[in-house]
């Protein structure tokens, strides 16, 4: 049976545009990271590192290849299998096989600079899934303590030429308080790299004249690490261009302004130091709730 599907949104007629081949997905993703967004807590802050790595005795049959590598935020390395087929469960051996040698990765290149090892977590990605699978990922599945989520990405054209892509995650990771992953501040739920940035805007507006030299005294870098609270959005924007990869909030609307500068919040946090940041903030007199 022939399946004829039709997807009309604000009256725009639009029509199946499937990705024709792998690396034609990878492409896509690798410019429209934010795609790979799994959850609103701590899986919510993406960047690719790499495509392409290659990975020997990656799979029992032989070497293998990993299609993305991702960050998120300063917690969590991503390995993306792309299939062209259903993802399934033999999909998902392949994806098992590769987070087996997970510890190669980190020896091919300098993927993590952080002062605590990574954590890692596994994601599938294709225009459609077994029924099975899809039950296994929405009950929350783990292989071996590391959490595995599924993504079925769309895309449409338009009569226009217009490109619409929708994405459907299959995704349940079991938080834990020791997680941190979300927290209260003035009534409203952050995850740990939202809320230094809501944190430290809140405080400013407090306090509207002070500088750059005089915040960093009251949020100084040691809290976050290697990157620091925060820093000056042109050198934020400088590393960004350089590297390619986002380690600060940088749209204009996550910018902040001081009397003398415009910083930017780092976006690499962890357990670890996000706990000496709330500490901090705590000295201060914000109240953050963990929930």
């Amino acid at each position: 049976m022939e399946i004829f599907r039709q997807v009309t949104a604000n009256n725009i007629t639009l029509k199946d545009y499937p990705f024709w081949k792998e690396l034609a997905m990878e492409a896509y993703l690798l410019e429209n990271e934010d795609i790979l967004i799994l959850d609103k807590e701590n899986f919510n802050d993406v960047m690719v590192l790499d495509a392409e790595i290659a990975l020997k005795a990656g799979r029992k049959t032989g070497d293998g290849r990993i299609d993305i590598l991702a960050k998120y935020g300063g917690e969590y390395l991503g390995i993306v299998e792309l299939k062209l087929n259903e993802i399934n469960e033999h999909s998902l051996q392949q994806l098992q096989d590769y987070l087996d040698k997970k510890d190669q990765i980190l020896q091919l290149g300098e993927y993590w600079n952080e002062d605590v090892a990574p954590k890692w977590v596994g994601l599938l990605v294709r225009n459609s899934i077994s029924p099975d699978l899809q039950e296994k990922l929405r009950n929350g599945y783990d292989y071996n303590g590391l959490p595995i989520a599924g993504m079925i990405i769309r895309r449409f054209r338009s009569n226009e030429n217009e490109i619409f892509v929708v994405s459907d995650t299959f995704f349940s990771y079991k938080y834990s308080s020791k997680d941190y992953s979300k927290f209260i501040f003035n009534g409203t739920e952050y995850n740990k790299g939202r809320l230094v940035n809501e944190v430290v805007r809140y405080y400013v507006e407090l306090h509207p004249e002070i500088t750059l030299s005089e915040l960093k005294q009251i949020f100084p870098n040691i809290l976050q690490g290697s990157f620091g609270v925060f820093d000056k959005k042109s050198r934020a924007e400088d590393l960004y261009q350089r590297w390619g990869h986002k380690r600060h909030y940088i749209k204009p609307e996550e910018r902040i302004s001081l009397k003398d500068e415009t910083i930017a919040t780092c976006m690499q946090w962890n357990p670890n130091n996000i706990d000496s940041f709330i500490n901090r903030a705590r000295e201060l007199g914000l109240k953050i709730e963990l929930k």
